[in-house]
């Protein structure tokens, strides 16, 4: 036996596969990373067995955009991100960016796993841009080691920009760099940390930050790079850089992107809220795919997504925190409660809302989808052990287990879960991190935060 491990009794399994199958007073035998059997009464040998007597268990939540770097920037009065536009912002959160170092990176990345582990998230991708003349090249290295202490699923974005101030971009000049230099270490981290096979712990995704913010070169050679080795792409697109796009190229950012090839099923974009109904089409026609953030939405007033047309034109859409100085948070649940809701203000204009459980499978099934995972996103034989479980004797929960696949979202499940697996490894239990001494990394972090941001920047210094 390879550690077996027996999920017994669970008062209900949410295995949001392909005929939303639920599995009530189950049992789930694992081994290793896999899933080998769910039913009832599994009478097999296993190392360890894990009681799940009035729980419901739910596959891992998978995240598909998020910033890390930005974790020690969150509840600042001095950047007031509902009342600036995107611009603004950019200009000015980008002062305070640029003099991050790795030991920020890794620490906040640190905060940022924690949150997400800790409310049902199993595998997590995030944009990193944030390469600065402190940081060197270490960042993406960085979040790998705080990944790996905790045991999470991570899929790297290796972002760049390489477009200067004086060419119209954002970027103070000590954050940017040229293309063949990020291609170079883009080589360096597949080699270093790609793993293609199923079950895979750690991916790269070569991440141009947007179009307004890098030299057309940069993407057209991001292109060329990743198909060449079989890897997906990502940058943001469609979130109110439309009119400066026209005004440089004459188009708008997608017909641009799809121009050079930056476009398709190994191509998914941030955001989209800006995205007309002909260019649903498009990202529906090539494949692309969307990951949708809540909260910036709403904390930037912008314009709600239409998920029903976008899913009705074929369009994958999953799920993102998005940046903790746009959010605040790294609470997958949140962002599906939040998310849910947005749906429903709008759905008598627009043909209906979307189901809770339709939101939970945004969450988990396209997010696998839209990273090219096949072995994730739904409790399967077969698929990864990757799984959350609520406790569902609460007494808050008393009179609301009627149905379990919308009870997450549509009760407003947003807290801290009972368990989280990853890979068949009990990483998150009873309030605890597994693994790790959590109040001596929460120290450290805020001593680093202090030493980098609070005791340099303008922002903190004038709260």
């Amino acid at each position: 036996m390879n550690n077996r491990k027996l999920l017994k009794n669970a008062l209900a399994i949410v295995s949001c596969d392909e005929k939303d199958s639920v599995y009530y007073g189950a049992d789930m035998l694992i081994e290793g990373q896999q899933i080998l059997k769910i039913g009832k009464n599994i009478n097999e040998p296993y190392d360890e067995l894990i009681d799940a007597t009035d729980h419901i268990v739910y596959p891992g939540l998978i995240n598909t955009h998020h910033h890390f770097f930005q974790t020690f920037v969150r509840n600042l009065r001095t950047v007031d991100y509902p009342n600036m536009t995107v611009p603004q912002w950019l200009d000015k959160i980008y002062r305070i960016f640029q003099i991050i170092d790795d030991e920020v990176i890794y620490y906040s990345s640190l905060t940022a796993f924690a949150d997400l582990i800790k409310h049902g998230c199993t595998c997590a991708f995030d944009h990193q841009y944030c390469f600065t003349k402190a940081t060197g090249k270490a960042p993406v290295d960085r979040q790998m080691q705080a990944a790996g202490e905790l045991g999470i699923r991570y899929h790297a974005g290796r972002g760049v920009n390489s477009l200067p101030r004086e060419k119209g971009s954002t970027i103070p000049d000590n954050m940017l760099e040229d293309t063949d230099e990020y291609l170079a270490d883009c080589e360096r981290l597949v080699q270093r940390y790609h793993d293609p096979a199923p079950f895979s712990m750690a991916q790269i995704v070569p991440s141009p930050c947007q179009p307004i913010n890098s030299w057309k070169e940069t993407f057209e050679r991001t292109v060329e790079f990743c198909r060449a080795r079989g890897l997906h792409m990502h940058t943001h697109l469609g979130e109110g850089e439309n009119d400066i796009m026209v005004e440089r190229w004459g188009k708008r950012t997608l017909d641009w992107c799809r121009d050079i090839g930056f476009v398709g099923p190994d191509v998914w974009i941030a955001h989209g809220w800006e995205l007309n109904e002909q260019e649903i089409g498009v990202m529906a026609e090539t494949g692309t795919g969307v990951s949708h953030c809540p909260a910036p939405a709403i904390l930037g007033g912008f314009p709600i997504l239409n998920i029903r047309s976008m899913q009705n034109a074929g369009v994958c859409v999953s799920l993102g925190c998005d940046g903790s100085a746009t959010n605040d948070s790294s609470n997958l649940l949140d962002a599906l409660r939040t998310g849910w809701m947005m749906q429903a203000f709008h759905s008598k204009q627009r043909g209906g809302c979307i189901s809770p459980y339709e939101m939970l499978k945004i969450g988990t099934v396209a997010g696998a989808k839209t990273l090219g995972r096949p072995d994730l996103g739904t409790l399967e034989e077969g698929k990864a052990a990757d799984l959350f479980m609520i406790d569902a004797a609460k007494l808050e929960l008393s009179g609301a287990l009627h149905d379990p696949k919308n009870l997450l979202v549509r009760v407003g499940l947003t807290g801290e879960v009972a368990m989280t697996m990853i890979g068949g490894k009990v990483v998150f239990r009873d309030g605890e991190l597994i693994g790790v001494d959590e109040e001596k990394l929460a120290r450290e972090g805020e001593s680093v935060c202090t030493r980098v941001l609070r005791s340099k920047c303008e922002a903190f210094q004038n709260l």
